[in-house]
């Protein structure tokens, strides 16, 4: 039975990717359109709804006195607050690194961010990093410098843009797995998606344009795919364990690589894709020893 766990929880993992990366197309078509953050800003508008949703379903939620209480309830209102402005925020940040420098080599560079998790875990949460986890960050991060090429041709600060929101969603999880420490899942995802829609309206705003139809459409995949890649997530989760099935997350540069050649005619150079598999190499190394290393 824990088999066949494992094996669905992998392809829930595999169809997030897939769905993740479809969203990330829409994304950059939105974006190339309208304002950035407009786009983000509706989209966390349907995310907040789905979480609130979640909340209601969960013993009690909102149909008894203090359901949504026990949802909201958290030890680390300030980290949870953080957390969400976090991950707004790199949204943002990723998906104008999608319009500047294109679905391929923007995933190409964020896909460092377990690097980066496993490089700040100490400082952040703590937690020792032995030898072989930094050398294999080192590795790592020789595949982004391979990726980005500074110093072969003339550097665009674009290609900073990835980085940035890699190391801005490294920051979130480390947060994450703090707040875990007291804080049910439900709460945390809770946080998410409410504080993520408040800042986001704060800045969208200000920022809105009219948009036809045909987009309002697209839009409307977009907040779609978000909540069945979000359900899919959380479902992969369930079913099986985190260490079974994360290094399959990696399978989102593919899918995201695909969409950027087919549908927007971009180029696979030698470099990224050199690049991009010492990436994750290594980061799948350091995900098999921290697996080692919790089972030891």
């Amino acid at each position: 039975m824990a088999e066949q766990n494992t094996r669905l929880g992998i392809w829930l993992m595999v169809a997030t990717t897939f769905v993740f990366a479809m969203q990330d197309g829409i994304s950059r078509h939105l974006a190339g359109e309208y304002n950035v953050w407009m786009v983000v800003m509706i989209r966390y508008w349907f995310f907040a709804a789905f979480v609130i949703a979640l909340a209601a379903r969960k013993p009690g939620g909102l149909r008894k006195p203090g359901g949504l209480r026990r949802v909201v309830a958290s030890r680390f209102p300030l980290v949870q607050t953080a957390r969400g402005l976090l991950l707004a925020l790199e949204v943002g940040v990723m998906v104008t690194g999608f319009v500047a420098l294109g679905l391929v080599e923007s995933h190409a560079v964020f896909t460092c961010y377990p690097l980066l998790v496993a490089a700040l875990s100490g400082p952040v949460l703590g937690e020792r990093v032995g030898w072989r986890r930094w050398t294999a960050i080192g590795i790592g991060f020789l595949g982004v410098l391979l990726i980005l090429r500074p110093g072969v041709q003339v550097f665009s600060p674009a290609a900073l843009i990835p980085l940035l929101a890699a190391f801005m969603f490294a920051l979130y999880a480390l947060l994450t797995r703090y707040v875990a420490r007291g804080d049910s899942a439900a709460t945390s995802f809770f946080w998410t998606g409410t504080v993520g829609a408040v800042a986001m309206t704060l800045i969208g705003v200000w920022f809105w344009e009219p948009m036809s139809p045909r987009d309002w459409a697209w839009m409307g995949v977009l907040c779609c795919t978000a909540a069945l890649g979000h359900w899919c997530m959380i479902r992969a989760y369930e079913v099986a364990e985190a260490s079974a099935v994360q290094p399959f997350s990696f399978l989102q540069l593919v899918f995201a690589s695909a969409v950027g050649v087919t549908v927007f005619g971009e180029t696979l150079r030698w470099n990224v894709v050199a690049g991009a598999g010492l990436v994750v190499a290594a980061g799948l190394f350091t995900l098999w020893r921290a697996r080692v290393r919790a089972r030891g």
